[in-house]
């Protein structure tokens, strides 16, 4: 290896060590920090022990730096195996698994829940959570799109993946847990799925039951 090429080496891992740095103290500040206004490139900066210009060089501005920790926050809290399920060859069985996958997510970091309370006070938060939970619509669409009739109007389609959107939301796990363990919300929040399924179901019942 020439001196050159064990420089530049160097010199990408300290850059990549920084930015694992500046990622982790902007998660700290948004699970710890009494003020979500506070969020900030200055502010992380400062807790990272890095400068302000390193975070910019880095992230671009504060939504790069958000999309950056949402997208740590997601691979911590397994939301890379949304993939494998999409892949499940019983596109109900897949549902199940999107909604423990979900319900996971929601119970594991508590930064989730100031994010979403966040949206609230805060555009550039409401805009990049709002974009990132339109992913989790688009792959219930896939799957009510396989498990749908073909006699099945558009708008029961629609209707069912805005339920099943609705039902798998943080707003609606935090207000199933207020009594409930994890576990008890999950299997139920499931069962609400599969009946919003029914209406979806029915030309094939019929078809079957000729």
């Amino acid at each position: 290896m020439s001196t050159r090429s064990y420089v530049s080496s160097v010199r990408t891992a300290a850059a990549a060590a920084k930015r694992d740095r500046v990622i982790e103290a902007a998660a700290r500040s948004l699970r710890e920090d009494a003020s979500i206004a506070g969020f900030s490139l200055d502010a992380v900066a400062k807790a990272a022990g890095v400068t302000r210009l390193t975070v910019y060089h880095q992230f671009g501005s504060r939504r790069g730096l958000l999309e950056a920790v949402f997208d740590d926050i997601a691979r911590r809290g397994g939301l890379n195996e949304i993939a494998g399920a999409m892949a499940m060859a019983d596109p109900r069985a897949a549902l199940d698994r999107l909604v423990e996958i979900f319900c996971a997510f929601w119970n594991r970091d508590p930064a989730v829940g100031r994010l979403h309370d966040a949206m609230a006070t805060d555009p550039e938060f409401a805009q990049a959570l709002g974009e990132r939970n339109e992913r989790r619509r688009k792959a219930f669409k896939v799957l009510v799109g396989r498990i749908a009739a073909k006699s099945v109007s558009p708008r029961a389609r629609r209707d069912a993946v805005d339920l099943i959107f609705a039902l798998t939301s943080f707003a609606m796990f935090a207000m199933l847990s207020r009594n409930r363990s994890s576990e008890e919300v999950c299997t139920l929040i499931k069962s609400a799925c599969r009946s919003a399924l029914d209406p979806l179901l029915s030309g094939t019942r019929s078809r079957r039951a000729s």
